[in-house]
């Protein structure tokens, strides 16, 4: 029996388990949308294409599976980019589908033609631009395998409308046919890893040092393993919050320019920095050589190009972090290192995070802790771009994997909202709260929508201090208060009336003795998101900050 493109395509996707297909119609996709009408698919609308590629991979990153979203040809494609461009900075593992113009009308600049593969290589591990009917199946099964193997990130798939409609006679060829693709997963070399042994038993002041890889590779119970057995405390990026319990005695929480004063000390102070599934990004390290100034350095990461990128590495380990920790803690002593660890629990002591209360005014800081309380840590926390995102990172106790999303290489605002309705969909058994700011909620507001349709039970905490905070801080902070287009509060809508009309619940907070209540109301809504409008400080700053340029324990911590 003959099959069309579009059959094959939906074939294709259900063989690969997919649950979910966020996009949008448009004329190029209009007979694959007729094709999904009637499958078992769930094919989400949403309201804007970057919108739908920031659903697909808040779901990809709550779940771990890969996401998909859909979009038209021309505009639609390229609504997309930024979207497959975060993913791409975070490995979050994507599938973007994107219909073309016919075949014979490619490269004659016809109506919604963009050459989206040309457009997309620089931000896609890879890119297919299908051509025949016959190779779809086989494109469809190799996409999903490289967006999801060695280290994950997006691939798109161009399909021109008549290969969408072609018919194919017998069977769809699904055989994986990727000579040129090689990953780097697996066992580290036997004698590198008995080299990263021997320089953990030997260390004095170690710390360990781990990223979103960790994460990917699922490998967060043998951090704490080896964190335990040799008493090294853990601190992690902003990708890898969860990785290890926020709420134990090693950890050191966040590290780099917005990271705990401890965390940096502990780092600078080190005689062994174990770096695993992290790739030493600038807002880490800080200036180069004030960074870990004493210690041997060991990195552990599957992409081999990330090793010696931005640091020196005296141990360089490829492989997979979970499959090196497993060859790895056999070979690891058993340590107490209780003088540094009696150190770094003064460091803590003595520079706790903290934020100076002020009446009635809403701290954003303390809209956090009260979320980290009354979600007993549980929640899956997704953030927007700026000072909602520090503070989310900060304030709030992460003990697992995948309970916090953000876009942490591109630093996209818009991100939030229509992540948590991916990460909703994905994880329907938690609560998922957004961390928002005025100005980036605005950037994708009209996935409120999408949440409302689809009776998701969505929170948005809008931390709302009329500025566009983290710009206004940095000129607050280096350029004498010159406050140049940061401030939005004049023309802010009433973001309680946009959430009514959308058909979503609104609730204003103006007082700090309210916050507690309004989670609390928000948190018994079930079948359809929330918007608290927290009124936040106007000119509350993110501390602990490493000013650009300085080393990561030249920190300005915003206390008097």
């Amino acid at each position: 029996m003959a099959k069309n493109g579009a059959d094959i395509l939906i074939d294709a996707l259900l063989a690969e388990g997919v649950e979910y297909v966020f996009g949008l119609p448009g004329g190029s996709v209009i007979a694959l949308y007729d094709a999904l009408y009637d499958v078992p698919l769930k094919t989400i609308l949403a309201r804007h294409e970057q919108g739908a590629g920031h659903m697909a991979d808040g779901y990809a990153r709550a779940t771990g599976k890969v996401g998909v979203c859909l979009a038209t040809s021309g505009p639609g494609a390229t609504n997309l980019v930024t979207a497959i461009a975060t993913a791409y900075m975070d490995s979050a593992p994507i599938v973007a589908i994107t219909g073309q113009v016919k075949t014979n009308l490619i490269g004659n600049d016809a109506f919604q033609e963009a050459d989206i593969t040309g457009i997309t290589r620089p931000v896609t591990k890879h890119n297919y631009l299908v051509k025949d009917v016959r190779d779809l199946g086989r494109v469809v099964r190799e996409a999903f395998h490289i967006a999801r193997t060695g280290r994950p990130g997006p691939v798109l798939i161009d399909l021109p409308a008549d290969v969408t409609a072609a018919a194919l006679e017998g069977d769809v060829n699904t055989k994986l046919d990727l000579p040129g693709y090689k990953t780097f997963g697996g066992k580290g070399h036997i004698g590198q890893v008995k080299k990263m042994a021997r320089a953990i038993n030997a260390a004095e002041r170690p710390v360990l040092y781990v990223g979103g890889g960790v994460i990917i590779s699922k490998a967060s119970e043998k951090i704490r393993e080896l964190a335990a057995k040799a008493n090294i405390p853990v601190t992690t990026t902003l990708m890898g919050l969860g990785v290890f319990p926020e709420t134990q005695d090693l950890s050191l929480g966040m590290l780099g320019m917005h990271g705990t004063v401890y965390a940096n000390y502990a780092v600078t102070n080190s005689d062994l920095l174990i770096a695993i599934g992290a790739r030493f990004d600038d807002r880490i390290t800080g200036r180069i050589d004030g960074f870990a100034p004493e210690a041997k350095i060991i990195h552990v990461d599957i992409d081999p190009t990330s090793i010696g990128k931005n640091v020196a590495v005296d141990v360089p380990v490829v492989g997979d972090a979970g499959m090196v920790l497993e060859q790895l803690i056999p070979l690891v002593e058993a340590k107490e290192h209780s003088e540094w660890l009696e150190r770094v629990a003064e460091w803590k002591s003595q520079y706790p995070l903290s934020y100076q209360s002020d009446g009635d005014l809403v701290k954003p800081q303390a809209v956090v802790e009260k979320i980290d309380e009354l979600t007993g840590g549980r929640a899956i926390i997704v953030t927007d771009v700026g000072q909602c995102q520090m503070w989310a990172a900060q304030y709030y106790r992460y003990n697992e994997p995948r309970t916090f999303l953000s876009s942490g290489g591109l630093g996209t605002m818009g991100f939030g909202l229509p992540a948590a309705i991916g990460a909703q969909f994905g994880r329907p058994d938690r609560d998922v709260f957004v961390v928002a700011g005025d100005g980036s909620l605005q950037m994708n507001i009209q996935e409120l929508s999408t949440a409302v349709v689809n009776h998701l039970p969505v929170k948005i905490a809008l931390l709302n201090n009329g500025y566009l905070g983290m710009v206004r801080q940095w000129q607050e902070m280096f350029y004498e208060r010159r406050y140049s287009h940061t401030y939005l509060a004049d023309g802010n809508p009433d973001f309680v009336k946009v959430a009514e009309a959308y058909g979503a619940r609104g609730i204003l907070v103006e007082k700090n003795d309210q916050v507690e209540n309004a989670i609390k109301e928000a948190m018994k809504v079930n079948d359809g998101p929330v918007l608290i409008d927290f009124r936040t400080a106007a000119e509350e700053n993110v501390f602990p900050m490493v000013p650009v340029g300085q080393a990561i324990d030249r920190m300005i911590s915003g206390m008097a």
